[in-house]
């Protein structure tokens, strides 16, 4: 049958129905106990309204609770006790756009976590690991240097070989590599036989089991002769893997045949030795504890310039915390001494985002310490101008700032949280129950900053669909 023909036999039909809804009794027609109906025209209108109308009703009471939902995580965004300070409302919406996609696009984003003591053992950063790789995939545990300085819970490292340490920070500072330091601001540099890196995941319950779960291994490196390295995974069935760097600030990566829990990596020649990264397989976050013991955050700006872009360049960075300003507190004796301070954590920022220009930064300043004054346990009295003043820091820099100072309750807080085991003896120190309370209000202050990023992009992509259905006639 020919269209021609199809459309005339359709156009009949269309007729004849509509002919018989304008005839057809109202009542029906009674065959035997069978009573026969035909819809009328009018009936036919009112539902199609009918049906219209109550999908607009279930848009409406949907915008309704979509408003009521935005509302209550406006409060929290904008004035809880642990929201983040930010330049523009919209500051971290990219991030979240980025991060959200990074499973489905097999990319590994990086958090790194800068900070000073309150973060060594992995504190604070392991329960930030497991908010966003529960929500938004990844696992293992990061970056870590070529030999462990300081203890971490989240993975056992053990290495062997002769290593020169050099850092921007600590008690080398006597040993100085002309700013070749590094994404974590210090380096071991190699030279002779060789060294040789063990990393296992940790036995800990303690420790997320995403962390303990890694594949994908990278070495960033700066080869200065003939850096050559060879990778094994300690229960995988390929032999060792052997890779020769290029000249230059490189990286050399390596995937394990399955999912492992331990790798081993020997490396040759001559190089300095920036980081190694540990992670899961196919994409997600992966989030970098680097610890600097006794840093104020003055000292990114002794890392070279060149050699930090190039080192963040190899890197898929999407946020960089810097968390400092604990350390300085006891030396600040004025407004004068903390203006000089904030001046300078400016410069730094500034001088960070200039070397990873993509990255979102987030400044968050130090907690509550206290001090006897005429016997009795108090805050200092710079602190609540300090955090003040980092925060207008921070702002005036285009970044983002989180007050753990604010979150743990402000003034006086601390004894507060010594009594409750949250805290050391020293009152300035948190506990591993601290840190991990501290560590989990983090990661609650991303929440809510994630879930008011869904639910407006939710309501606009409804008011969206509401208004091309008026536009489309549909009312």
């Amino acid at each position: 049958m020919r269209a021609r023909e199809i459309l005339r036999v359709f156009a009949i039909v269309i007729i004849a129905l509509f002919a018989l809804s304008l005839t057809f009794p109202q009542d029906g027609i009674d065959i035997g106990t069978l009573n026969l109906r035909f819809p009328s025209l009018h009936s036919l209108v009112e539902n199609r309204q009918t049906s219209l109308k109550e999908s607009n009703e279930e848009a409406i009471q949907g915008q309704i609770g979509l408003e009521d939902s935005i509302a209550y995580y406006h409060r929290l965004v904008d004035s809880s006790d642990i929201r983040f300070w930010l330049p523009s409302p919209d500051y971290l919406d990219n991030f979240w756009q980025v991060v959200e996609q990074a499973r489905s696009k097999g990319r590994i984003v990086r958090i790194m976590h800068y900070g000073d003591s309150q973060i060594e053992m992995d504190h604070m950063t392991s329960r930030l690991r497991a908010y966003m790789q529960h929500n938004f995939g990844g696992s293992g545990p990061g970056m870590m240097p070529f030999r462990s300085i300081t203890p971490n819970m989240t993975a056992r490292q053990s290495t062997s070989g002769e290593l020169i340490h050099l850092a921007s920070f600590g008690d080398s500072l006597t040993v100085r590599s002309r700013g070749n330091y590094g994404p974590m601001m210090q380096c071991f540099r190699l030279s002779g036989s060789g060294a040789t890196l063990t990393v296992k995941s940790s036995q800990s319950t303690h420790v997320d089991d995403a962390a303990k779960r890694f594949k994908r291994v990278q070495l960033v490196a700066n080869n200065r002769g003939s850096l050559s390295a060879d990778f094994s995974s300690l229960k995988g069935k390929k032999g060792s893997q052997h890779l020769v760097a290029p000249q230059g600030v490189c990286t050399l990566s390596w995937s394990a045949d399955s999912i492992t829990e331990g790798i081993r990596l020997h490396v040759s020649g001559s190089a300095d030795l920036y980081a190694v990264t540990i992670d899961g397989d196919g994409g997600g976050v992966a989030v970098d504890n680097i610890p600097m013991r006794g840093c104020s955050g003055q000292q990114f700006t002794l890392v070279d310039e060149q050699m930090l872009t190039a080192a963040y360049s190899t890197l898929d960075v999407g946020m960089i915390i810097m968390q400092f300003g604990g350390n300085s507190v006891p030396y600040f004796k004025n407004s004068q001494d903390i203006s000089t301070y904030c001046q300078s954590i400016g410069k730094q920022i500034a001088y960070v985002h200039r070397c990873c220009p993509k990255a979102k930064i987030l400044f968050i300043g130090p907690s509550d310490m206290s001090v006897r004054i005429r016997g009795e346990l108090q805050t200092y009295p710079v602190i609540p101008e300090l955090i003040d003043s980092l925060a207008a820091t921070a702002t005036a820099n285009g970044v983002a700032y989180w007050s753990i100072y604010h979150a743990m309750g402000g003034r006086n807080s601390m004894p507060q949280w010594t009594r409750q085991g949250l805290a050391g003896n020293d009152y300035i120190h948190f506990s591993q129950k601290g840190a991990d309370k501290m560590g989990d209000l983090l990661a609650e202050a991303f929440y809510n900053s994630h879930m008011l990023y869904t639910l407006e992009r939710k309501y606009k992509s409804l008011q969206e669909r509401q208004g091309a259905r008026k536009k489309g006639g549909l009312r």
